[in-house]
């Protein structure tokens, strides 16, 4: 057996790097974390060559003192908590003690510090864990964290790191996420010399996500505030149109902790479950305050986990919260009939030059094109002065501001001028008159049927186009939504019985959930071994594939019987309804798309069917005279 030996220091310490350190942006998470914790007001993070070689973070907080400072280098040193009691309730972001040994022992590190206290500031310098000099500068109050060359003396580890422009954008992405839980402070970022993102720090969201995210997404958001006497959630909820193909979008904050959490992605995915597309997600920016006695963020080293003791309460908050916002929300998709345009199509060089293409203050210039979604900080800074900032209505106009990029430095600023700079450009604004409603209903001209499947309704400047099997399997949907809420599901007898045969998985879930089954009109009775006999089904659901039905259900409860929840089974039924409802191809009277009309707009919902499609989309005037030249 091989002799059992205690490591040295230097291994110990390299080791537990490893657990806190792993590539850059690792390092500028630790030491934005404690510039937050400091107090500061204002920090500034620069790098050179992805962090690999640079890392430099400076902040205006209260500082260390001269004669503390070796000690915040030692492993488990911290000021944020003094024992295992406090984990019960540590408030900031960072508490461990891992964080400045970790960085020092991988990298050379230079500490430049100065407290309101103290007339001179420190300089101190630590190379791979081995103290190299403490002096007295000059310095003004704060810290500034110098950190070069990582991984220099861990090779192994440092090969695995990717290209600098890769790594530059884990930091990049890092520091917008910092940004957006810190509204309140100014957070300037620097690649390669270069401005990348400069926040104010005037506790305005929308304007941070404006900044980040672009003028697309911005405008299209949906406030959302909710408070309860634990948890308070604040933030925005993007409509569905600016949906995602991942998650990257679905940002939330805990207590001002970004976190990762399967339960929150679960909650806000579910509560826009009949408004979304399958396989697409919400762009969502959630601000939630939670108090510390009800979380455990001691779970993992990096600090991006963390366990909650209400669990249900959390998930059932956010779910409904998000289901409540959106609805009655104006989410009517507009469709712009010109083509989709590359990105090199958009903007020519002659058009917008680069150095010459920012325009004085108040100077607009003429621009066909569209930007989606955030790009790279040289595109933003050519083509921001083609972009015309967004007028909201009169009643709104005080609470979003318009912006314009400073002619010297790119910096994104408030626009002193320019008081209506999209008069005669249609723009979808948030809070527009909603079109799709009871009161709208007087004015609609039905048009007729467009290929047995699209009824064209004309409305005001709109032409709006009502998908009918969508439509009807909403409408179904809810029907069935409120005759369970109401108990007022009845069966519908079916001769001869339907016969079933189960495994024993099956049967455990059949057993599981039979009163629920019962309630929604199913009459289910054993029938001998493994068979059963269906001789009642729900009469919504009364001449479609019975059969086939009721084994996709039970396929879909054996999936999910970790979830015990009543709503399950009604929201894999509901979702069903879609093999009741009339298809695209079959034909309808003029009275009866009227009446199916006038049930979707009883609806809360009703822009999307159960499974996220569109049941109406919108087409502007404007746009069709755009497409036969009518107007340029």
């Amino acid at each position: 057996m091989p002799e059992i030996a205690v490591l040295d220091q230097e291994t110990i310490n390299q080791i537990a790097a490893g657990e806190v350190i792993d590539r850059p942006s690792s390092v500028v998470k630790e030491l934005l974390e404690n510039a937050i914790d400091a107090g500061a007001t204002a920090v500034t993070v620069e790098i050179r060559d992805g962090g690999i070689s640079l890392i430099r973070v400076t902040d205006n907080g209260c500082g260390i003192e001269k004669e503390q400072i070796s000690r915040a280098f030692l492993r488990h040193a911290t000021s944020k908590i003094r024992s295992a009691v406090d984990l019960l309730t540590v408030s900031s972001l960072g508490f461990r003690g891992e964080a400045l040994s970790s960085i020092a022992a991988v990298s050379q590190v230079e500490l430049i510090t100065k407290t309101a206290a103290e007339l001179t500031g420190t300089r101190y310098q630590n190379h791979g864990g081995e103290e190299i000099s403490l002096e007295v500068v000059g310095a003004p109050e704060g810290t500034t964290f110098l950190v070069r060359n990582l991984f220099y003396n861990t090779p192994a580890r440092k090969k695995f790191l990717k290209s600098p422009q890769t790594e530059g954008s884990y930091i990049s992405s890092l520091v917008e996420r910092m940004a957006l839980s810190r509204p309140d402070i100014s957070i300037r970022f620097i690649q390669n010399n270069q401005n990348r993102l400069h926040t104010s720090g005037n506790h305005n969201l929308k304007d941070l996500v404006y900044m980040i995210f672009g003028r697309e997404i911005s405008a299209n958001l949906v406030p959302m505030e909710i408070v309860t006497e634990q948890v308070q959630i604040t933030g925005f909820l993007g409509k569905p149109l600016i949906s995602r193909g991942n998650r990257t979008y679905e940002n939330y904050f805990i207590n001002g902790r970004y976190i990762k959490s399967n339960l929150i992605n679960k909650a806000i995915e579910d509560g826009y479950h009949s408004y979304m597309m399958q396989h697409k997600y919400p762009f969502v920016i959630l601000h939630l305050e939670i108090k510390p006695e009800l979380l455990d963020v001691n779970v993992h080293p990096s600090k991006m986990e963390l366990r909650f003791s209400n669990q249900e309460e959390i998930y059932n908050l956010i779910c409904h919260g998000v289901r409540e916002t959106l609805a009655g929300k104006e989410l009517i998709r507009k469709v712009c009939l010109e083509e989709e345009k590359k990105p090199s199509e958009m903007v020519s060089k002659e058009a917008i030059p680069l150095k010459t293409s920012i325009p004085k203050n108040g100077e607009n210039r003429n621009f066909s094109g569209a930007i989606k979604g955030p790009e790279p900080f040289e595109v933003k800074r050519s083509m921001a002065s083609a972009i015309p900032p967004v007028e909201p209505p009169k009643h709104l106009r005080e609470h979003v501001v318009s912006y314009v990029p400073d002619v010297d430095t790119g910096e994104i600023k408030k626009n002193p001028v320019d008081k209506n700079p999209l008069a005669g450009h249609r723009q979808m604004e948030l809070f527009e008159e909603k079109m799709f409603s009871r009161e709208a209903r007087k004015q609609y001209r039905f048009l007729g049927q467009l290929f047995d499947t699209y009824w064209l309704v004309q409305y005001k400047e709109d032409l709006l186009i009502v998908d009918q099997h969508a439509a009807h399997e909403k409408v179904l949907y809810e029907r069935l939504v409120n005759q369970m809420a109401q108990k007022k599901i009845y069966g519908q007898m079916v001769s001869p019985p339907i016969l079933l045969t189960l495994n024993m998985r099956e049967e455990e879930i059949l057993m599981k959930f039979m009163e629920r089954f019962r309630q929604l009109g199913f009459e289910i009775e054993s029938f001998g071994g493994k068979e059963y006999a269906v001789s009642s089904v729900p009469a919504n659901l009364y001449g479609i594939a019975q059969r086939e039905l009721l084994l996709e259900l039970l396929d879909s409860l054996t999936e999910e019987l970790s979830r015990e929840s009543d709503e399950l089974i009604l929201e894999k039924l509901a979702s069903m309804s879609c093999k009741a409802a009339v298809k695209g191809g079959d034909s309808l009277s003029v009275r009866e798309a009227e009446a199916l009309i006038d049930e979707l707009l009883a609806l809360k919902n009703p822009y999307a069917c159960p499974h996220g499609r569109p049941t109406i989309i919108a087409i502007s005037k404007r746009e069709l005279e755009k497409k036969f030249k009518r107007i340029i």
